[in-house]
């Protein structure tokens, strides 16, 4: 007789050996690596370089604002290679409504312009 969750048994045995292996391997190496600590390997790493000041600083507002404006025009880099793809199909309308979608956000940036978030010197 077969149950309505027999399908899923290899998805289980997969999720298993998966969690198994996870578990498993950090034990290895921890069990069967080299253990020659020294005090350069112990010495903090950071591009080659000496570390210098806390890790825990705090970042100027200026990062966060060049991180949201980056989302904000890569999404609309998303939202342009399907339309152009489509351009012929959607006809007038889908040329309007871009018009829009563009202007929409060329006055975004024109704002975050005028109001010096994009100047690193302020």
């Amino acid at each position: 007789m077969i149950t309505p969750l027999a399908p899923y048994l290899p998805l289980a045995v997969v999720l298993l050996l998966a969690g198994l292996m996870a578990m498993a391997i950090p034990q290895l190496t921890t069990r069967l690596g080299p253990k020659r600590p020294s005090a350069i390997k112990s010495s903090p790493f950071e591009a080659g370089s000496e570390s210098s000041g806390p890790a825990r600083q705090r970042f100027a507002v200026k990062f966060y604002v060049v991180a949201l404006l980056f989302i904000v025009f890569d999404v609309e880099a998303v939202f342009l290679y399907p339309w152009a793809v489509n351009f012929q199909a959607l006809g007038w309308f889908g040329y309007v409504e871009m018009l829009v979608f563009a202007a929409t956000l060329i006055v975004g940036l024109i704002y975050v312009w005028k109001k010096g978030a994009l100047d690193w010197e302020s």
